[in-house]
């Protein structure tokens, strides 16, 4: 049976009817004595591309650290696939097929280009073709990568470093991938040559959750958007209404 790529597979957008890959229902996340998120309702479909948008302080971050199980949930649900995977652990929640990038990159920087993607991959060593061919997608979506494989991954610019953190966890074999600010930190350009990937990726069949402060960026791309605000969801709606809103325009585009 042929290895299958990650990157080059192509899922069908759900329709209505169908459930969704990702369902959060009434998701509550605390910090000691303070809610940092409020009975928030959210769902991806696969094959899509979704923004959470919201300003510094939203509480998208936590968000996305309490589906991924890194911070606890103090109330609701998350199902993925058809499963309960609220209080699984991280590791469990990475096995099922969840793969984050994290804020600021988090990229191994000791270790060099090559090795911080065979990190990536190591629960997927059983399939070490699948690994090869992988990591040769992900260089062609990333030549810069390619011609710095052996290079440290400390030394690399920011924007090369996004990049790796996005090939990183493509090698973890995503069924949905979250990206927690992408452009956090990076020249115009480079913010550019990221949201292009993630277009990119998003047309392969990728399913994205996509956290942005930069939220005309965001939208932009995605199919449908959600507004946090204080750890609550404002609004939702197809993200070309959002960016026509006025509401939203004046809060979060600028105009």
């Amino acid at each position: 049976m042929p290895s299958e790529s990650v990157v080059g597979h192509r899922n069908s957008v759900a329709g209505e009817r169908e459930e969704p890959l990702l369902r959060v229902a009434g998701l509550s996340s605390d910090y000691g004595p303070v809610r940092a998120i409020h009975a928030v309702d959210l769902t991806v479909h696969s094959g899509e591309l979704v923004a959470l948008v919201g300003g510094n302080g939203a509480g998208k971050t936590t968000l996305l650290h309490t589906l991924s199980g890194l911070h606890p949930a103090s109330g609701g649900c998350v199902r993925f696939a058809g499963r309960d995977i609220t209080r699984w652990p991280p590791h469990r929640i990475v096995a099922a097929g969840v793969c984050q990038v994290p804020e600021g990159r988090q990229v191994f920087a000791p270790l060099s280009v090559e090795d911080n993607l065979r990190l990536g991959a190591y629960r997927q060593q059983r399939d070490p073709q699948w690994v090869r061919e992988e990591t040769e997608h992900v260089y062609a979506l990333f030549p810069i990568l390619a011609e710095r494989r052996q290079q440290l991954a400390g030394t690399l610019s920011g924007g090369q470093q996004q990049m790796l953190a996005i090939g990183r966890a493509l090698l973890g074999r995503p069924r949905l991938l979250l990206l927690d600010e992408p452009s956090m930190g990076l020249a115009p350009l480079l913010v550019e040559e990221i949201f292009r990937v993630i277009v990119e990726l998003s047309g392969r069949g990728v399913t994205i959750l996509l956290v942005e402060q930069n939220a005309h960026a965001a939208l932009a791309i995605a199919r449908r958007g959600y507004i946090l605000e204080t750890g609550r969801i404002a609004k939702t709606a197809p993200a070309a209404e959002l960016l026509a809103d006025d509401d939203v325009r004046r809060a979060y585009l600028g105009y």
